[in-house]
């Protein structure tokens, strides 16, 4: 049901008359409060600009939003699979707990089946769902300065060096060399679309990445090798300046980024980044179009390349190239994100 950035308004008109038909084909997500919903829900309905909409609990998770205690939008699935209906419950009661598929045997469950299952009708593994839950409880202790074993008991780990190699694995690192004086430091930061990671240091920003990517790892390593320093924990006016520009750009206060950021890779690889953030919010190139104003009219897969080697995620607006048909396609970050953003960006700088 969500085809277009246009939609946005007919489905909040319809989750403004709880329209029941929408559920189970979409879910409305509230930024305010981190939690996402059915359409039926009867909590108040939220402000048009605080909420966005998904086509599924998964993508709702991986936002880093919470399912409501009040409509249960994971619910409707339970009521047509039983099974889900009883893991669902489970993890309910036990939303930290480190789940694994030995505790779903011992449930009387098949593993295989109760991954099926869980594909088919909410998008993602139940396993992967506790996961989500679990990571995310323990890295929002972590960023409020809790110690790491306040930490690690939010989010359901056995032990203190459990979460902290939780933790480094989303870093690429090994828990050891996680430190908390370092130059060169990263810190999560919550936002719309799910837990970012942020890497700067006294001269400026260096990474700005989605903290599923799978090509963190090595991209962390790569900032380590051009700083010349190891990656720790802490607190920096750069990252601090970022949170509130990010806060603004989610908020639609502002769309522009003045933190400090620095530059990487090849000459050509800079003058595409350069080019990416002369695009203006709420507009879009082609990788054609962007070759040509670069003087390149033929170097489209060598700016699709460029494009790929960025590490300032929204900072340097990858996502605002489409390809030539208009096709929204190809942001490492997921097709879902590059079409909130661009449908963000659009809404806030309309009239």
């Amino acid at each position: 049901m969500l085809t277009t950035p246009l939609d946005k308004d007919r489905l909040y008109d319809a989750l403004a008359a709880r329209d029941e038909a929408y559920d189970g084909h979409a879910y409305v997500a509230v930024t305010t409060t981190g939690i996402f919903c059915r359409f039926a829900c009867r909590a108040r309905t939220p402000k048009r600009e605080n909420v966005t909409f998904y086509q599924s609990p998964a993508e709702c998770l991986e936002a880093g939003y919470r399912p409501c205690k009040r409509c249960k939008p994971m619910a409707a699935a339970g009521e047509r699979e039983p099974l889900i209906a009883a893991l669902l419950h489970a993890l309910e009661a036990e939303p930290t707990r480190r789940w694994c598929e030995r505790d779903i045997a011992a449930l009387g469950h098949d593993p295989s089946t109760v991954r099926r299952l869980f594909r088919r009708n909410l998008g993602t593994t139940f396993l992967e769902m506790a996961r989500l839950r679990r990571v995310k409880e323990g890295a929002t202790t972590r960023k409020e300065g809790a110690a790491v074993i306040d930490a690690q008991l939010d989010a359901g780990f056995e032990s203190a060096s459990g979460f902290r190699a939780a933790f480094a694995r989303l870093l690429g690192r090994t828990p050891g060399t996680i430190r908390q004086d370092a130059e060169l430091v990263a810190d999560f930061i919550d936002t719309p679309l799910g837990a970012m990671i942020a890497v700067a240091d006294g001269r400026g920003l260096w990474l700005l990445e989605f903290a599923d990517r799978k090509e963190l790892p090595s991209e962390l390593q790569a900032v380590e090798a051009q700083a010349g320093s190891e990656i720790g924990f802490g607190e920096s006016a750069h990252l601090g300046r970022l949170r509130n520009e990010l806060e603004a750009y989610f908020a639609g206060t502002s769309l522009a980024f003045s933190v400090p950021v620095t530059t990487y890779g090849t000459p050509w690889m800079k003058d595409v980044h350069k080019g990416l953030q002369a695009i203006p919010p709420g507009q879009t190139l082609s990788y054609k179009d962007l070759a040509r104003k670069l003087d390149r009219p033929t170097a489209m897969r060598a700016v699709a390349r460029a494009n790929a080697s960025n590490r300032l995620a929204i900072i340097v607006p990858c996502h605002r190239v489409i390809a030539a048909d208009g096709k929204i396609s190809g942001y490492a970050g997921g097709v879902w994100r590059k079409r909130w953003l661009l449908e963000h960006e659009r809404t806030h700088t309309a009239g």
